[in-house]
């Protein structure tokens, strides 16, 4: 029997048991059976914030951005490939600072684009600034 992985589906938030020999086949969730891993990163607020980096077992890389960031915008498309590539040994999630204030304001968020690792609820690293895809995988890696 191999080890079990918690995921948290994209949809509908619910904790997903996975065996981790199986994560990247197709996994489906248990409660509205939509595909557990999309490839893409997953829009988050507030209320979503705290199942997705608390009950997960993957490391949860969250980009803290607002859409009227330059470098912002200039990263997106490298963290969406880095979903692709990343997916399913971790979940990539994006959180609008505008939306989110309390989110920003509870961490600290001074600037933006700000990146930061959590796995079972603790903050594992950060670094503010843009980052293209060879950057982004460097710097998620050693946590994977």
């Amino acid at each position: 029997m191999s080890d079990m992985i918690h995921v948290v589906c994209p949809h509908c938030d619910s904790v997903n048991r996975v065996p981790a020999d199986r994560l990247g086949q197709g996994a489906k969730c248990g409660k509205c059976h939509a595909p557990l891993f999309t490839g893409a990163p997953v829009a988050l607020e507030e209320g979503r914030f705290a199942q997705h980096t608390q009950r997960s077992d993957l490391p949860v890389v969250v980009d803290f951005w607002a859409p009227w960031c330059g470098p912002c915008r200039m990263m997106a498309p490298a963290f969406e490939e880095a979903a692709r590539r990343l997916e399913p040994k971790a979940r990539l999630v994006k959180v609008n600072t505008e939306e989110a204030q309390g989110l920003a304001a509870r961490f600290g968020i001074r600037s933006i684009p700000t990146l930061a690792i959590f796995q079972h609820g603790r903050e594992l690293a950060r670094t503010a600034g843009a980052m293209d895809l060879g950057q982004l995988l460097a710097w998620v890696g050693p946590y994977l």
